[in-house]
């Protein structure tokens, strides 16, 4: 099979995962209204998912040390289908959180699996520039997932929405069981409790607990920023219905475009120098969300994406890169301190938001970045 096809394999489960951990945000302020809820109780939707990914990501990766990737993989394409039906049919909003919840045990053997995979399938040279395709994968996905559940909301209502959304991950469950190479370069785990005792040794690698506090950081501000400002942009003077919401997110291709060419940036600018440079242009993206034309404030969604793309692209590859041995649940370990900051991220700025509105929601999120550059700054290695 030739380089071209395995890079682009590669893209699908990203595009998978983050099609389905984000699409609900363009329907927050409908499911808020039908629901009776604040954005602080609908956001939980979205908490639900990243707590659960939380929970289950370094477990995820120590099952795939020991099953391999692809079936690992593709198995769990298959199994997230269920808990999307679910949600079609949820008849609260426990129920809903609940499913949300389900559906994010299945998503860490997902993406945390294929950052293995490619750390394992391509020398360090090129591994940084598959990185880039897989995440320019999810940031498509991550904007799909926001734009279809929008449109299929006014098309056809989000309860059917979510029924198509099972039938196309099914599809796309179905492609990588097909399409995707089987691993070559995978060493099988001696067993669980092997497994175990290399995650132990991550938490005593203070390059990995660095850029662990990064991707805290990371998601942290993701989900304050592309979440809360739905409420915004659903309220006067814009009033942006569902899919309008979701179009929005178009600004995530930005993104997609920034990280094609990560390997070439790293080699030229280094990891540190790129990492704090990319935070810097997120936060004036962040700033610029603050003033009130819809033009300025898609155009800082769109500069916010860039930097923080670059910023999850280069952590996540350095995490592959950086660990000796059991990459996965290296890697399973950076998802969990990814979630717990998207989990917070979903929930303190609702908090905050009734006290400054989105000016202290916007407050938070630099001020988290100012903390990342830090560490970046301290920690990590020139």
């Amino acid at each position: 099979m030739n380089q071209s096809f395995r890079r682009a394999a590669v893209g699908i489960p990203g595009f998978c995962a983050f099609f389905n951990l984000y699409g609900p945000q363009s329907l927050l302020p409908s499911l808020a209204r039908e629901f009776d809820a604040t954005p602080a109780q609908i956001s939980l939707t979205v908490t639900a998912t990243t707590l659960a990914i939380a929970l289950s990501a370094p477990f995820a990766g120590a099952i795939a040390d020991v099953l391999g990737r692809k079936r690992v993989i593709a198995a769990a394409m298959v199994l997230a289908t269920i808990p999307l039906i679910m949600i079609g049919f949820a008849p609260s909003l426990h129920a809903l959180v609940f499913w949300r919840f389900v559906l994010g045990l299945a998503l860490p053997p997902i993406f945390t699996v294929v950052v293995s995979y490619i750390g394992e399938e391509w020398p360090p040279a090129q591994a940084m520039g598959v990185m880039g395709v897989y995440m320019a994968a999810t940031s498509v996905g991550g904007f799909a997932g926001r734009l279809v559940s929008g449109l299929l909301a006014d098309l056809v209502g989000w309860r059917a929405g979510f029924l198509v959304i099972a039938a196309m991950t099914l599809a796309c469950g179905l492609v990588v069981a097909v399409v995707l190479p089987r691993e070559r370069n995978f060493t099988r785990s001696e067993g669980i409790a092997e497994s175990a005792r290399q995650m132990l040794g991550h938490l005593r690698n203070p390059q990995l607990l660095a850029t662990y506090a990064v991707g805290f950081g990371t998601l942290f501000n993701f989900i304050a920023l592309f979440t809360y400002v739905n409420f915004v942009l659903a309220a006067p003077p814009f009033n942006l219905s569902p899919t309008l919401l979701g179009s929005i997110f178009v600004t995530y291709l930005a993104g997609a475009t920034a990280v094609l060419g990560l390997g070439r940036a790293i080699a030229r600018f280094g990891r540190r120098p790129l990492v704090i440079g990319s935070i810097g242009l997120w936060a004036t993206g962040a700033a610029l969300t603050l003033v009130p034309s819809l033009p300025v404030i898609i155009a800082g969604l769109a500069v916010a994406a860039c930097g923080g793309f670059i910023v999850q692209a280069t952590s996540t590859g350095y995490v592959a890169l950086t660990a000796e041995s059991g990459r996965t649940s290296a890697v399973g370990l950076y998802a969990t301190s990814y979630y717990i900051g998207g989990s917070v991220g979903a929930v303190l700025p609702g908090l905050t938001w009734s006290i400054g509105g989105w000016q202290g929601c916007v407050a938070m999120v630099i001020a988290m970045q100012a903390v990342m550059v830090v560490v970046v700054g301290v920690f990590w290695r020139r």
